[in-house]
């Protein structure tokens, strides 16, 4: 799509060893980025892969552990990082419950990990883009960040506030050369959600198509889940010139689910 246009940038992804996360570090490694992988774990595999990624496309590749639901876990992340041109905040994590039966401890770790985190890696960020005279702060919302289900409180209240934090981000950097916005994706096919379909088609006693398009994908019109790649290319396009007037808004790569 690109070409490596990103050399000499370095991009920090929070919650990278899997899934969005490392679709979109692949990517911007691809368009030539040096790339900080992220995690709460430290072995030898979560190295490993950075390795492999250095190796693949030819850029320097590091694995830094942070708890994302610390702050100040978060603003080491970027200190250690030593540069931040780019900063893709996609830590996440899920619990479902109704309401009154919600965890008090599971409702405070979505809201650290899913939206505090993005705050402070911000916060710290922000200071090295502007030494640097550029930038890009991309926030991985969802299509609940513009919408909501039932049962997830938690998760829809973190991405509605990644959205606004990427509202206000936008704001307060229109003057420079810094943009911020938010990737709302439906759907992903990932390997967590690819575990996750075995279960589903035991509970429904459906096939797997079946639980795919009247269960997985009962909200996302199109019937077909987005892509890690796309994701990442999404990502690799906001930190384009083409790029450059878009800000403090959200880009949907939902199938269709936000225009219901």
């Amino acid at each position: 799509m690109f070409e490596r246009f990103l050399q000499g940038k370095t991009a920090v992804v929070t919650g990278s060893n899997s899934g969005i996360g490392l679709g979109v570090a692949e990517r911007l490694a691809r368009a030539g980025a040096d790339v900080i992988l992220n995690s709460f774990t430290d072995s030898d595999d979560d190295h490993a892969l950075a390795e492999r990624l250095a190796a693949e496309h030819d850029v320097a590749v590091r694995y830094l552990q942070a708890d994302m639901s610390r702050g100040d876990d978060c603003r080491r992340l970027i200190e250690q990082a030593g540069a931040c041109d780019i900063l893709v905040n996609n830590a996440g994590i899920q619990h479902v419950a109704a309401i009154p039966d919600f965890p008090a401890e599971k409702w405070d770790a979505v809201i650290a990990i899913n939206l505090s985190s993005a705050f402070h890696t911000t916060a710290a960020a922000l200071p090295m883009m502007r030494k640097a005279g550029w930038g890009r702060v991309i926030n991985i919302a969802s299509a609940h960040g513009l919408t909501a289900s039932p049962y997830k409180s938690a998760y829809v209240a973190a991405k509605h506030g990644i959205v606004g934090l990427t509202k206000v981000t936008g704001l307060e950097t229109a003057r420079e050369p810094i943009t911020c916005n938010a990737i709302c994706p439906g759907y992903v096919l990932t390997p967590l959600v690819e575990a996750q379909i075995p279960d589903t088609m035991q509970k429904y006693d459906m096939g797997r198509e079946e639980v795919i398009e009247k269960v997985l994908l009962e909200r996302q019109p199109s019937k077909e889940f987005a892509t890690t790649d796309q994701l990442g290319d999404t990502a690799v396009f906001l930190c384009s010139d083409a790029a450059a007037q878009i800000t403090g808004t959200t880009i949907s790569v939902d199938g269709g689910w936000t225009a219901l």
